[in-house]
């Protein structure tokens, strides 16, 4: 395994983030792992979808998350009656002057929080999903490129379908992670009833990082060092997903419908260097990859009628396929 070095400037990016983790720890009681997937998402440039029940924080950490950096911050609430002007903006005519002028709409910021995302019909989806992928928005027969860092973090009941819109696959691909927000344990709500009832209260985050120390940053992630073999692992991973035959998974063949794509190889490693440069090191290692294996996958492995009528979910086919996959 190699032993590259963070670059000064990589350890400065590390410092960086863990700075806006504690931020975030002021405000938000636990949540480890959706916490550092925003942080994930900000130094790979890949939108993050967080699905949980409501009254986990998922709100509350985007906030704190956003106060942490000097960028514009904008929520849209998600609705079935919303429109894609209410998204992009719209062209406003002038009697005066004659004359047309646009009105940009809330995707124009670095930082957009889609709140329950699943809850608006297809067209807005769809001028969602150009902005996501193509970090751009057409608006009046005119493309406008959005500024970067641009990222969307959007969140999503499981449980309530009423007047929702399952997100097309194409969309759910588009986001690097889907993170399950759980409950607190036993002393995280003892510490949120604490802060509560004023015993403890929180800390407003402070901003501490500018967009244009993201987007230096982001270039030393891509100097993490992938090696050949941890390549050739998060590849047979993906793999394992399509044709789990050719690891020994037999069993997971009825279960899943489709396996992850490409984009999820691409993922695995922007993700696994992004996880290196946070645990101080010049170089990606196969823990790297399995820690952020489910985040990645789980939204891209489609299951079968089979397995839903087993029980199984994404989770517990990811756990059998690393438990399998040689570790170089």
């Amino acid at each position: 395994m190699s032993d590259k070095k963070l670059s000064a400037k990589g350890k400065e990016a590390r410092e960086a983030f863990q700075l806006v983790l504690a931020e975030m720890g002021k405000v938000v009681v636990g949540q480890e792992e959706m916490c550092s997937s925003l942080v994930l998402g900000l130094l790979t440039g890949g939108h993050v979808l967080l699905e949980g029940l409501p009254g986990l924080a998922k709100t509350l950490a985007v906030r704190s998350f956003a106060a942490g950096l000097s960028a514009k911050f904008t929520r849209i609430q998600f609705t079935p009656d919303l429109l894609p002007a209410d998204l992009v903006g719209t062209r406003i005519y002038n009697a005066k002057t004659g004359e047309f002028t646009t009105a940009r709409g809330p995707l124009f910021a670095n930082l957009v929080l889609a709140d329950e995302v699943n809850r608006a019909p297809a067209k807005v989806q769809s001028a969602l999903l150009e902005a996501m992928q193509e970090k751009s928005i057409t608006l009046g027969g005119e493309t406008w490129q959005l500024e970067e860092p641009f990222l969307v973090l959007a969140t999503q009941n499981p449980v309530e379908t009423e007047g929702t819109y399952p997100l097309p696959e194409a969309q759910v691909d588009r986001f690097l992670f889907k993170v399950k927000v759980g409950y607190p344990n036993k002393d995280e709500e003892y510490e949120i009833l604490r802060r509560a009832h004023g015993l403890n209260p929180a800390e407003a985050g402070k901003p501490v990082l500018k967009p244009k120390q993201v987007m230096e940053y982001r270039e030393e992630v891509a100097e993490v060092h992938l090696e050949d073999k941890v390549m050739r692992y998060l590849v047979d991973l993906v793999l394992a997903t399509r044709k789990p035959g050719d690891f020994g998974l037999d069993k997971l063949k009825p279960l899943i419908q489709y396996g992850a794509s490409p984009r999820a190889s691409l993922a695995l490693a922007a993700a696994g260097r992004a996880q290196a440069l946070l645990e101080g090191r010049g170089f990606v290692a196969p823990d790297d990859v399995r820690a952020v294996a489910h985040r990645v996958l789980r939204h891209r492995v489609i299951l079968s009628y089979e397995a839903e009528a087993e029980a199984m979910d994404a989770d517990s086919i990811i756990d059998q396929v690393l438990a399998k996959v040689k570790v170089p």
